[in-house]
């Protein structure tokens, strides 16, 4: 009952006159992923030739189970008599498995055919994020004065690439995907597994975000290698590998950042030789937010001017200075002194103002 190895010393044209039945299954190409061959009567005689291509397995069914199957390329003489060969190289424990437990529930009874599973890596197979995803940029850090930390810029992200299979659980596919159709083509499940590859991928980025990672985001199309390692690590194509498929390869081809996301950049460029990378604007919003708490008559118009501070900055250092207004407990005796201390009155409104003050406590106008 299994496969023996054919000794190959002519040609085919000419073994094939001393084999009863001569089976074998042309390449598979890219889109097919299993096709069923058998006889004009549906029954595999003893002695008949088997032909296996590379990059093919065939798995012999009899009654709707599993009597031996081999990725070995080659000729094979099929002979009941015998016990399974398992001619099966790196799959041998996953056929021996297969044929001890696998029964196929609809197969045509008193029926011999051979599938021919393609093994081959299936290529070209595209996907992309249908709306854009969070990402936590690190290349973009910003600075907290207050607690001494950096915080990833969050940006909203599409991406675009292509992604690699192979069958490597013949059992699972025919079990869960493929049955004993008589032909099962790629894109009867490229729909499905697109879904599922979005999903897997959308979870690998939150994986590269975190601290551990830190993977810029303008860097994802070369990061193939960390996007593969952190998808395999946990598991996240576990539906995916169910069916007795894994995912080989995995490349993203282009990111394209929504318009804020761009904005949120653009601003971070402009900005970093200033104070983004030296945390110099969350100083300065800190000190203005203690000159209008400790104006007397001008801490609306000094708050006013600091909310536009932090708008000016996409609300990036308000949370934190913010401490440095809710700490203040002034009297309204320092307040007066402050008044006293007065060296200077402002150009726009004529309002006291200290030396060192940055903005007009009343009227909120720059001060040189």
């Amino acid at each position: 009952m299994g496969l023996i190895k054919a000794i190959v010393g002519s040609t085919a044209g000419t073994l094939h006159d001393q084999w009863k039945e001569y089976i074998r299954c042309e390449d598979l190409g890219n889109d097919v992923l299993m096709r069923k061959v058998t006889t004009p009567n549906g029954i595999i005689s003893k002695d008949s030739a088997i032909q296996v291509a590379p990059g093919q397995v065939a798995v012999i069914f009899e009654n709707g189970k599993v009597l031996d199957a081999t990725c070995e390329e080659g000729m094979y003489t099929f002979d009941k008599s015998t016990s399974p060969s398992f001619f099966a190289g790196q799959f041998g424990e996953v056929f021996k498995e297969m044929w001890t437990r696998f029964t196929y529930g609809g197969g045509v009874n008193k029926e011999q055919a051979v599938f021919y599973i393609n093994a081959k890596e299936i290529i070209d197979n595209k996907f992309g994020t249908p709306a854009p995803v969070p990402f936590q940029d690190w290349s973009h850090p910003i600075p907290n004065q207050m607690t001494g930390t950096m915080t990833p810029l969050r940006v909203e992200v599409k991406c675009f690439g292509k992604y690699t299979f192979k069958i490597t659980d013949f059992s699972k596919f025919m079990s869960n995907i493929a049955g004993t159709s008589k032909e099962y083509r790629k894109d009867e499940i490229v729909e499905q597994m697109r879904s599922e590859v979005v999903g897997a991928f959308q979870k690998v980025l939150n994986e590269l975000g975190k601290e551990t990672h830190k993977v810029p985001v303008l860097e994802l199309p070369s990061s193939a290698d960390e996007i593969k390692k952190a998808m395999d690590e946990n598991v996240f194509d576990q539906p995916i590998r169910d069916r007795g498929i894994s995912l080989v390869g995995f490349v993203v081809e282009s990111v394209t950042l929504d318009d804020e996301s761009e904005k949120k950049i653009d601003n971070y460029e402009l900005s970093s030789n200033s104070y983004m990378q030296q945390g110099t604007l969350v100083g300065s919003y800190g000190r203005a937010v203690q000159d209008a708490a400790n104006n007397q008559n001008g801490a609306a118009a000094g708050m006013m001017g600091v909310g536009m501070m932090n708008m000016a900055s996409g609300g990036m250092v308000g949370g934190a200075a913010a401490g440095a207004f809710q700490n203040q407990g002034v009297s309204q005796q320092d307040l007066q002194g402050k008044k006293e201390e007065a060296t200077a009155f402002c150009p726009k409104c004529g309002a006291p103002v200290k030396e060192g003050d940055k903005f007009c406590s009343k009227c909120g106008e720059k001060l040189a």
